[in-house]
C-alpha cells in the first residue's frame, strides 16, 4: 500500500464517516426526525418534514459512498450540494468563523470532498475493485463534484428554500 493510497482511504472513512454521522444524528439523536423538520421550516426549508429526511438520507448515503470509495466523484458533489445549502441556510448569517456559528466548516467539508474527487478514491475502493480506477478523477473530478454540486445545492436552495419575512417596524 503506497503512502497516497492510505493518506485517501484515511481522509475518505473519516469525511464519510462525519457525514454520515451528521445524517444519523438528524433522524436519531437530538430533535430527531420531527424536531429538526420544525428547525428546517424555521431556516425556510419548507417542508421541514421532507427537506429533513432528504437532507438525513443524502448525508448518511454520500458518506457512506465517499468512506467506501463508491461513485466518489458523484459522492462529493452530494457533499458540495449539502455544505452549500447548509452554509446559506444555517451559517451565512454568522460570518465565516465556527466559533460564532459561521460557515468555516461546512467550507472545509466541502473543499476537502472535493480534493478526494480530484485524488481519485485510490487502491483501496470500491471504484478501484469495480472499474479498475476511480471514474471521473483528476479534472474531470474537480468539474463533477463542483458543478454537480453547484447546481444541486443552488437548485434545491431555488426550488424550495422560502425564508421568513421580516417582519416592519
Amino acid at each position: 500500500m503506497s503512502s497516497f493510497d492510505f493518506a485517501v482511504l484515511v481522509l475518505r472513512i473519516s469525511l464519510g464517516g462525519i457525514m454520515a454521522a451528521h445524517g444519523y444524528h438528524k433522524i436519531f439523536l437530538g430533535g430527531r426526525l420531527s424536531g429538526n423538520a420544525t428547525w428546517f421550516e424555521r431556516l425556510g426549508m419548507r417542508p421541514g418534514a421532507f427537506h429533513v429526511r432528504v437532507a438525513a438520507g443524502t448525508e448518511i448515503l454520500a458518506g457512506a459512498a465517499l468512506a467506501l470509495g463508491l461513485f466518489t466523484s458523484l459522492a462529493a458533489a452530494a457533499f458540495v450540494a449539502l455544505m452549500l445549502v447548509a452554509a446559506w441556510t444555517v451559517h451565512r448569517p454568522n460570518g465565516f468563523y465556527i466559533m460564532s456559528s459561521g460557515w468555516e466548516y461546512t467550507f472545509a467539508l466541502a473543499v476537502t470532498a472535493v480534493c478526494i474527487a480530484v485524488l481519485g478514491a485510490g487502491e483501496f475502493s470500491v471504484d478501484q475493485w469495480i472499474f479498475g480506477s476511480t471514474p471521473f478523477d483528476g479534472w474531470t473530478g474537480l468539474v463533477v463534484a463542483v458543478a454537480v454540486g453547484a447546481v444541486g445545492g443552488i437548485g434545491q436552495l431555488v426550488a424550495f428554500y422560502r425564508p421568513a419575512k421580516a417582519e416592519a417596524a
